[in-house]
């Protein structure tokens, strides 16, 4: 087992009334709430009205319109009317995309140059807003750790914003919020939760305890999010769901792992750079296709287990062939939530191919460090294979 420092600083607030612990929780940190989110939905559902109410006697200005793919074009222009109006802390309202926006506002209100600055490097975020999140949306796991994701439409580049600083004082999780989630963003937070997952499952050296936790998630995943798709009022699916989310990405997974680079993350953050289509639809077309490239006869028994303990395949089969059938599951589940199996399908062509694998050495981890190596031809045969 490899050492590890394990940090989740974040209170998690779970139920159906944790929305009225939201002021109890910010009173310490001033009056001033800047409420951030994205589109109408949080505002036709009621949940926007429901938290002004739970921060009555606080002064509340609103941010909204963060994008699915959160630009830091709008991050700069929130942390401009957060400067202006004197905001103490942060309540984000939304998900992943509203959080990750979230993050990066709270480090740029305190930093007098360009946010992209913080994104491509994060020594430079000394200070923050306090931050809080009232999640809406089972996928990024956002809600419990510090990193978030930020798009430059300027550049093409998508790439995450990182530090200590940036980890939500609390976050405040009511399942009952999620029922009005559609059936995509279900099926793609989904497949985000899955990703997340097997970054840290799928790794050239993993151990009992983290095994047992990342196997423990897929399942939940696997029986759960149909029955979402199917049942949207489903409190018990979606709770599952929720739960799933908050521990996908907070470092608890990969205790104790050889550390993995993320290579589907790698990829397809490029993907959406440039064609900003969603997260976790490219990530679910792109992982059967990183498995078949890494299943070789040194990886086969990891996909072995993946198809054993997560799927209930027969242990006694062949190792080589519990490996591919495992892969084919794992493509097959995701079409019968209603994800496309190819990037054509969802608008990418291979005219950047070559620009997305030349930019991933420069803003991301080694990919030498991926369950099987994989250098610049290999992130195109990936690509390639998907599209």
């Amino acid at each position: 087992m490899h050492s590890f420092e394990l940090y989740m600083p974040t209170r998690l607030v779970y139920g159906a009334d944790s929305i009225e612990k939201l002021a109890a929780a910010v009173a310490p940190y001033g009056k001033r709430a800047l409420i951030t989110y994205g589109g109408g939905s949080v505002v036709r559902s009621g949940l926007l009205d429901r938290v002004k109410k739970a921060l009555t006697g606080f002064e509340v200005v609103e941010f909204s319109g963060i994008e699915p793919n959160p630009r830091v074009s709008s991050v700069n222009a929130a942390a401009k009317l957060a400067r202006e109006q004197k905001a103490d802390f942060i309540v984000a309202v939304g998900g992943g995309s509203v959080i990750d926006a979230s993050k990066a506002i709270a480090a740029a209100v305190k930093y007098e140059g360009d946010a992209w600055d913080l994104v491509k490097d994060g020594s430079l975020i000394k200070d923050a807003l306090p931050l809080f999140s009232v999640l809406t949306l089972a996928a990024t796991g956002s809600e419990y750790d510090a990193p978030g994701v930020i798009s430059n439409m300027q550049t093409n580049e998508k790439q995450a914003i990182s530090s200590p600083l940036l980890f939500p004082k609390a976050s405040f999780c009511d399942p009952s919020v999620s029922v009005s989630v559609p059936a995509w963003h279900t099926a793609a937070g989904a497949a985000d939760i899955m990703s997340h997952t097997f970054e840290q499952y799928l790794v050239s050296e993993g151990n009992d305890v983290s095994d047992g936790f990342c196997e423990t998630i897929l399942k939940t995943v696997i029986k759960n999010a149909p029955i979402c798709i199917k049942d949207p009022t489903n409190l018990e699916a979606r709770s599952a769901m929720m739960l799933a989310s908050s521990f996908g990405c907070c470092g608890l997974l990969a205790i104790g792992n050889m550390p993995s680079p993320w290579p589907c993350h790698a990829i397809e953050h490029e993907i959406s750079a440039w064609h900003d289509i969603t997260h976790g639809v490219g990530l679910a077309i792109i992982t059967p296709h990183w498995m078949r490239y890494s299943l070789n006869e040194k990886t086969a028994p990891c996909f072995a287990q993946y198809a054993v303990n997560v799927w209930g395949m027969d242990p006694k089969g062949d190792v080589m062939e519990l490996a591919n059938a495992a892969i084919d599951k794992t493509a097959e589940f995701f079409a019968s939530i209603g994800i496309p199996q190819r990037l054509s399908e969802v608008g990418v062509d291979d005219s950047h191919f070559e620009a997305m694998a030349d930019h991933i050495p420069t803003c991301w981890w080694p990919l030498s460090g991926a369950l099987r190596p994989i250098d610049k031809a290999g992130v195109i045969e990936i690509l390639r294979a998907s599209l």
